[in-house]
């Protein structure tokens, strides 16, 4: 069964300028995958439980979705156990 498609999500296109540091707050467990932009800050909820770094995975390729760039351009510096998280633009 395919991954359910995310609807609504915000256009984060100008965070994809090579050595961008990005930091995320993250929810896992969550009922949906979701993405939020609030006074600068981003949220993000996932479905994927937190281990064994599936919600690190599922973080990263929402994240890459509203940037509009591949997953794997995407690397994660800081709060590999957190819940904050500081992601690394590097194409």
């Amino acid at each position: 069964m395919a991954k359910p498609k995310l609807h609504d999500v915000p256009d984060l296109s100008g965070l994809a300028t090579p050595g961008a540091a990005i930091p995320v707050r993250v929810t896992p467990k969550a009922a949906k995958d979701s993405i939020v932009v609030d006074k600068g800050a981003i949220r993000i909820t996932v479905t994927a439980p937190p281990e064994n770094g599936k919600a690190n995975d599922a973080v990263r390729r929402i994240l890459a979705v509203s940037m509009g760039v591949a997953p794997s351009d995407l690397t994660l510096k800081q709060g590999q156990t957190a819940r904050d998280k500081l992601f690394v633009y590097a194409p």
